[in-house]
């Protein structure tokens, strides 16, 4: 096992400032429910994966391997430019060549920031204001473009947006105006489609990534499911004064399917996950899921959806050809949050917030056999997360 570490760092953007890292322990600590050895035996005979975290709280990024036998923090990247105050890096997605890294920053006066990171080296390329409070992000295919979430907890229930940055340039490029609170936004694989949630409005969004404007609206309100006027803006049953009723799905992430033909929708309020057909546009599944499903993920061959369940602190797999659930595996700690694939589809790589001076968490589950098989202790309130490679067993 290896000891934690103390770790201080700093960063120049817009001033200088010295983070002081809480002491991080880099330790294979057993998930709950984990097996007492892990899937393919040593090390030696399993792959070596690379994520990346962000701890919100913390002001870090951190790069976590897991080598089958250890869930290691490798590095501990510092983020921010605002020296008395935290920045909450929330977003994470990685380029198609695993080159760059691109992280939001939630927290700003008040526009939020994205940051482009060369991989391996992991130092900062680029920046750039986004809207206010950007949360979740992705990336187009072809890697010329990122989508943010501008979540907007400031003030009152107003619509808010999605920032497109061409990511050569690190430049915001267009804000594409959808619905009160974003959240949860993805790109179809085929890249021509972007969804994503809308937590107060209960809608789900499409956007045209050739235009970079809203394509359609789905309502996603308990007894009014079913599709809306692209030009609603942004309220499925708001009036004037952008007055919104109380949300029956709360939804919190939009998933596409593993071919774009399906969206699924986490309704963090009905503990339910919605399926959208993209071509039907309409509702053709409903998946019951344990307490307050939050961040979802499809493996790559399309057979399995995880979700992350916030409240319930769990993680739970479904098949996605019978629906049928799986398994709920309990997490480390409380607070679930993000979940990213390997490209085999054999793991899941999962973040627990914790509260308070808690450390977060990143736990490891193996696909095939249900079970968790690592953890490691992270920054605090670890939040989003993304895969960045994998090297061949040797």
């Amino acid at each position: 096992m290896m000891a934690g570490v103390q770790i201080s760092g700093k960063v120049a953007v817009g001033g200088s400032r010295t983070v002081a890292l809480a002491t991080l322990a880099s330790l294979v600590i057993p998930a709950p429910g984990a097996a007492q050895q892990p899937a393919g035996g040593s090390g030696s005979s399993t792959p070596t994966y690379w994520v990346y975290v962000g701890a919100e709280s913390a002001d870090i990024i951190q790069r976590v391997r897991f080598g089958g036998d250890s869930v290691v923090v490798e590095k501990t990247i510092p983020i921010g430019g605002r020296p008395a105050e935290v920045d909450g890096p929330h977003g994470l997605a990685i380029s198609p060549d695993g080159r760059y890294l691109y992280v939001t920053t939630a927290h700003g006066e008040p526009n939020g920031r994205f940051w482009r990171y060369a991989l391996g080296p992991d130092t900062l390329v680029g920046n750039s204001f986004l809207g206010r409070f950007p949360a979740s992000i992705d990336v187009t295919p072809d890697g010329l473009y990122t989508i943010s979430a501008n979540f907007n907890l400031y003030g009152g229930m107003t619509p808010s947006s999605l920032s497109v940055v061409y990511t050569p340039t690190s430049t915001e490029v267009a804000q594409i105006a959808t619905c009160v609170m974003p959240h949860g936004s993805r790109i179809t694989p085929d890249g021509l489609r972007h969804y994503s949630a809308c937590m107060m409005d209960d809608q789900l969004v499409e956007v045209d990534t050739r235009a970079f404007a809203v394509s359609r609206r789905f309502s996603l309100a308990r007894g009014k499911e079913g599709p809306l006027a692209s030009d609603s803006g942004g309220h499925a049953h708001g009036g004037a004064g952008h007055q919104t009723a109380p949300a029956t799905c709360s939804p919190t992430w939009a998933q596409p399917s593993a071919d774009g033909k399906k969206i699924f929708v986490a309704c963090n309020k009905a503990d339910e996950i919605v399926e959208v057909d993209r071509d039907q546009w309409a509702i053709t599944r409903r998946l019951k899921t344990g307490r307050g499903p939050y961040n979802l993920a499809v493996t790559p061959d399309g057979k399995l959806l995880i979700a992350t369940l916030k409240q319930g602190a769990k993680v739970e797999i479904f098949d996605l050809a019978s629906g049928k659930s799986l398994a709920q595996l309990p997490t480390s700690t409380t607070v679930a949050h993000g979940v990213a694939m390997s490209p085999d589809s054999r793991y899941a790589f999962v973040t627990s917030e914790g509260v308070g001076a808690a450390p977060g968490k990143v736990d490891v589950y193996d696909l095939e056999t249900r079970l968790g098989v690592g953890s490691a202790n992270v920054g605090q309130q670890a939040s989003g997360i993304a895969f960045w490679k994998t090297e061949p067993a040797r």
